[in-house]
Order: C-alpha cells, then structure tokens, then sequence
C-alpha cells in the first residue's frame, strides 16, 4: 500500500495537503476487524510490539539505550510512549502508510529482525480498528540530526505528515495518540487497557507501565527461584489457578533451549475427551500471542495446558496462532518427549502420584503407548483395563491367565463376562478406546504372551457338553425351540454351565451381526437393492441360543408338552439373553419380546381361570 510521494514541511510553512493511502481504508478496517483478528484488543498488542521492537532496535545498536514503555489512558483516547529507535521523515513516508513493510527492516537492522516481535508489517493500521484518528510523534535515535516527525492518520485514508521544532521531542522515541472511534471509547479507557496490557505483556522484556501501574512481571513464575520443591508446586498451583481456573495435579517443566521454548504444562484435575481440543497459552518473546494453540503438544497429550514463552515459533499473519511448519512439529515432539519422560520418572520413583494421575488420565497415556512400545512397556504394571477379574493391569492379567483372551466390543464382553468367568476363563474387554489394540501389543513387549480374541465358538467350546442320551430326550423341545428362532438367524444348542442363574446366553460375533444386518436390510429394500444384498450374503456363522440344562427353569421348559407354549417360552428366553447382553434390539427382536410378553400373560390368565 503505497503513499503519494510529499515533500517535507517546515513548522514555519502551511500545513501540507494531506495525503491518502492508495487503498480503502474502511475496507482494511473491516478485514482487520471481522476476518484478521479475533477481537479489536488486539490493537493494544500492536502498539505495545511496535514499542517493543522499537526499543529492541534502539539497543541492537546502544546497548544501554533506555527500555520504557508509558501508556496513559484519558476520556476517549490513549498516549503510548517509548523510547526506542524513532524515525525520521523519510522513515515516516516509506513506512507507517505502506502495509506489508516495517521499520524492523530498515537499513541497518536486518541483522537484528529475529529479535523483533511484529513480522507483517499492518501495525499502527490495526489502531483504526478502534480509532478514528492517529497522531505519531517521533524522532529518530539513528539520525540525532533530524527534526521531530508528526504522522496524523484519519479513519478516511487521509494523512499529514509535517516536521517539528526540536522541542517537540527533544529525546529518541515515539508517542502514538489514539483517539477513539465511535463507540470504540471503552477499549480506551484505563482498567480496559490495564488489563489488556498485563494479559499482553506480562512477560516483556522492559519496564511497561500505565500510567503508575506496572505491566510486566518477571521472571515468569516458572523461571523464578523457590526455597522448596513444595513451596514452587504451591506457587505454580497458583498460577495455573489463575490462568486456566483449576488447580492442577501436577506440573511439568516444559524447559527446551535448544527450541528456545521455557514454560509449564499443568495436569488437568479431571478427565477430558480426547476429542476435546486443548487451548495453550503462547508468549512468543515475551509477548502473549494466543491463549488457544491447538496444535502445539502431540495428541496424546490432551490431559494438559500448557504456558510458554517462545523465540523459535513461527506467528500466523494475525499473529493470534502457530504457523505449521518444521519448526513447529520439532517443537511439538520435543515438549512431547518432555511429558513421556514426566510419566517415565512417575513409574520409576513415585507410584503414588503415578496412580493418582491414571486414575483420571488412563486414557491419554493409553493414546500414548499405542504407538510407543517403550512407554507400553513401563507403563504395563500401571494401566487398568475392565477384566473378568475385575479392573487389572495387562502386566498382573497376563501372569493370572496362560492365554490372555480380548473381546473386541463392550457388547461382547458383557456377552461372555459372567460365564467365561465361572469357567474359568479370563476375558479383557477390548471396547473401550484403545484397549483392544494395546492388548493384541502385548507380546511385542512382554515375548511369550498369548493373546487370542474370544470369540463365540470358543466360549461354546468352554462349556460343558450334555450327554448324548440327555439331549435326545429332548430333541422335541430344541427341534421346536430352533423352528421358532430360525426366522431370525439364530440357532439353538445345549450346554450345560455355571452359573445357574443365568438360564439362556446369547453368543453372535461380529461376522454374525455383520450377516445379520444384510439380511434385515434385504428385506426392507427395492427389488434392485435386495437383488444387490442378496449378492452379498455370505457363510458368517449364525447367531445361538445356549441353553443353560443346569437351569432349573430350563428343565422345567423342557418337559412342557405345549408346543404353543414352548415357542412362547423360547421367545422370551431369547429375548431376555439380548437384554442381559444390553444388545441394541432390531424391529423383529422387539416384535419378538412384545409377542412373547403378551403370549405369558394370556398364558399364565387362561391357567388362573381354568383352575
């Protein structure tokens, strides 16, 4: 965004016509405000780099430069004052109306750009976001030489430019003057900017006052020196409490120098999803850059939030989020390796905390040691999983149970729990988020373990078979009892098994209710679809019905001479076995419990009156 070109003014000549910038202003104002910046509180972020970049210009070259920064807020308006590099008229023309440049890239100090904080060059622009007028006064430390400069800007793209006598501003340095854009007044006045001044600047490097209120505060709580161990986690306790509104479990030293990254990860109090997106608080050489970086921990990591002051990251062009790219990922693995080795140190020398931590993040460590077998590896003696001997280490299973068998789904292994286990068999539910997978790892870091999922043939084959004679004797009862579930799918055995309490068991797997679902969805669909479907249908063994013969109830059933009655009985066996297996019901399992529930109600009423 280029200026017209004008040439200087002395005080003693008229005022110069203004100038205007080659572009809409009105419509820059608008994508700062509605598509760059989150909220016009960045305009305070703006100024306060501008000083700062200034100041750290000034010293590139005279070390012992002054370092202040003076916000003075009055009613509808705002005074920032600095005492860094300055500029001159030249400066003025070739840089504060043209976006996209910076006085950071001024001859000289290329050499010094990483120090700065500003990189796009749109600063004192974004002031028009909550201010109709701008007035830059300045006056150059790299030319001593030259007379004070006065910038004035209006919210129209209009602009003045004119030089001052020395007495202006007889020191190097800049004071910028806002005044506010209607209705824009509060973002001005002095405890808005107060607070925005701390939340933006609390860790810069130089002293930032408003008015007699100090801004900075340093060092950062987690660079300061503590008399114990106890009394820096009760500090950063504190802080974190302060920050993000909850007092952590822990805290996790977050120091990279070779990234240049220094800060804190604070353990969240209790569980969150995985899905949940973390936000973390940035400061990118002392100044806050956003309090919801998403991508900066690896997503295992979501258990917690993270503070940090950064040299190396790279901002996005509204300065409010991380620029993905190689240095980002490099930090992102070794803040990473930083919370792995946290969790290592954990295992190997404070068991308790370990286990308070697992107890409400299992989860993350879990995500974790899917894809990191050394941490799979420490991790075994300390991770829970829902077994049949209730909630157990894979590494104390493992040592119980000569073949460690899983289920793949919650459904299954309600399915199965209570008989596998009073046959002894051990069963791992599997369908909780990753617990499937980090049991099918185990023999990768724990050599001679079995691991074999259960599936329903193998839980049949645990059962114990009736005799021969048994089973034909009641070859009527099971011919009609297959008769009836036929229809949907299912098959009928007897077995005979503990505990007596459970008369009936519906086993399926996966191919099964895969088979199942084809066919319902065959029956539902056009001719061209069911045409399709049927194409598709497969050899999945069927879903059965075990009947339990050491059943009480089931003996009983068994020597009914009705046939009616039988159907009706098996009907609700089967329906109450979907139940206890907390199976979602299809239309027909639904008819089925309705029609067998009726059918014992008109059963049971006609026996009442016939007696």
């Amino acid at each position: 965004m280029d200026s017209q070109t004008s040439q200087s003014s002395q005080p003693s000549l008229p005022s110069p016509s203004p100038h205007t910038f080659q572009v809409d202003l009105r419509g820059l104002v608008d994508l700062l405000s509605h598509h760059l910046y989150s909220s016009p509180k960045v305009y305070l972020r703006e100024l306060l780099q501008n000083a700062v970049d200034a100041i750290t210009a000034r010293r590139a070259a005279d070390p012992d430069a002054p370092a202040l920064v003076r916000l003075f807020a009055e009613p509808g308006a705002l005074r920032v004052e600095d005492s860094g590099v300055g500029l001159t008229e030249a400066d003025v023309h070739d840089l504060l109306a043209t976006i996209g440049r910076s006085s950071k890239r001024a001859e000289g100090l290329q050499e010094a750009r990483s120090d700065f904080l500003g990189q796009f060059g749109i600063g004192l622009l974004a002031c028009f976001v909550v201010a109709e007028r701008i007035r830059v006064v300045s006056r150059s430390a790299r030319t001593p030489d030259a007379a004070p400069v006065e910038w004035t800007a209006a919210d129209d793209g209009s602009y003045t430019v004119r030089t001052l006598p020395d007495d202006a501003r007889p020191e190097p340095g800049t004071t910028v003057h806002l005044v506010a854009r209607a209705g824009a007044a509060e973002w001005l006045a002095e405890d808005r900017v107060l607070a925005l001044a701390r939340g933006f600047g609390s860790l810069l490097p130089y002293d930032v006052r408003v008015g007699e209120e100090a801004v900075t505060d340093l060092p950062a709580p987690w660079g300061r020196p503590y008399p114990s161990p106890a009394a820096r986690r009760v500090a950063l306790g504190r802080h974190c409490h302060d920050l993000f509104g909850f007092t952590p479990l822990d805290a996790i030293e977050l120091d990279v120098p070779l990234a240049g990254i220094r800060g804190v990860a604070y353990v969240l109090p209790s569980a969150v999803s995985p899905a949940q997106r973390a936000g973390h608080r940035v400061h990118l050489k002392g100044m806050l850059l956003t309090e919801r970086a998403e991508q900066l921990l690896p997503d295992w990591a979501f258990f917690v939030r993270c503070v940090l002051d950064t040299d190396s990251l790279r901002p996005t062009a509204s300065r409010e989020a991380l620029y993905e790219d190689e240095t980002l990922a490099a930090v992102r693995e070794a803040l990473g390796e930083r919370i792995r080795s946290w969790l290592t140190g954990l295992a190997a020398g404070d068991p308790e905390r370990l286990a308070a931590f697992l107890a409400v993040h299992h989860l993350g460590v879990k995500s974790l040691a899917r894809h990191d077998r050394e941490m799979l590896r420490t991790m075994l003696p300390w991770l829970p999983f829902e077994t049949t001997d209730g909630r157990l280490s894979l590494e104390e299973f493992a040592r119980r149970h000569p073949v460690v068998h899983f289920t793949r789904t919650v459904e299954e292994y309600r399915q199965v729990a209570p008989i596998a286990s009073a046959q002894g068999v051990g069963v791992i539910n599997g369908g909780y988020t990753y617990d499937s997978e980090l049991v099918e790892a185990l023999p990768s870091v724990r050599p001679g373990t079995v691991v074999a999922e259960l599936d329903a043939d193998t839980v049949t084959a645990h059962l114990d078979a009736v005799d021969p004679a048994v089973e034909l004797a009641l070859a009527g009862f099971l011919a009609a009892a297959r008769a009836k579930l036929d229809p949907l799918g299912c098959d009928v055995v007897l077995r005979a098994f503990h505990p007596l309490s459970v008369p009936a068991l519906h086993l399926d797997d996966r191919a099964a209710r895969h088979e199942q679902a084809r066919a319902q969805a065959e029956e539902e669909a056009d001719d061209l679809w069911a045409g399709i479907l049927g194409s598709l249908r497969g050899e999945a063994p069927r879903a059965r019905l075990v009947l339990n013969h050491l059943s009480p109830l089931i003996r009983r059933i068994g020597s009914l001479g009705e046939p009616e009655l039988i159907g009706t009985a098996v009907e609700s066996l089967y329906g109450q076995a979907l139940l206890m297996a907390q199976r979602p019901l299809r239309p027909a399992d639904s008819a089925l419990l309705n029609r067998a529930f009726i059918g014992l109600l008109e059963w049971a009423t006609n026996g009442e009156g016939d007696r």
